[in-house]
């Protein structure tokens, strides 16, 4: 029962291994437009960039992850952002902010605890 914006974080995935050493961040919470690489399950090794995210059902879909319903019609499959591996980052100010608020390896990491005995 949590809220939208606390399933925005529980919606997160990891970032791939180029990013997360450009960055020196593991995981973001996913959106719109980022293109990722799917990891687990029946849809394992696809590729494609995310069209929707639905927090009330906390999953993603991402473009041609589709399956034919039983009367013919196409729908979207839904994937876990957890299953997601995001290899590419739809950037603007927030986003950047973000990651550089979360960035393990920035210069001048412990300042605050110099001076303590």
């Amino acid at each position: 029962s949590a809220h939208s914006e606390a399933r925005r974080t529980l919606m997160s995935a990891n970032l791939s291994k180029e990013l997360q050493a450009r960055h020196g961040v593991r995981s973001m919470p996913i959106r719109k437009d980022d293109e990722v690489i799917i990891t687990r399950g029946m849809y394992k090794t696809r590729e494609g960039k995310v069209t929707a995210c639905f927090r009330k059902k906390f999953v993603c879909h991402v473009e041609r992850i589709t399956r034919e319903k039983a009367n013919g019609a196409t729908v979207n499959v839904g994937i876990p952002a957890s299953s997601l591996t995001i290899t590419k980052l739809k950037m603007d100010k927030d986003r950047k902010a973000a990651l550089d608020r979360k960035n393990r390896n920035k210069k001048g990491s412990d300042v605050e605890m110099t001076n303590v005995d």
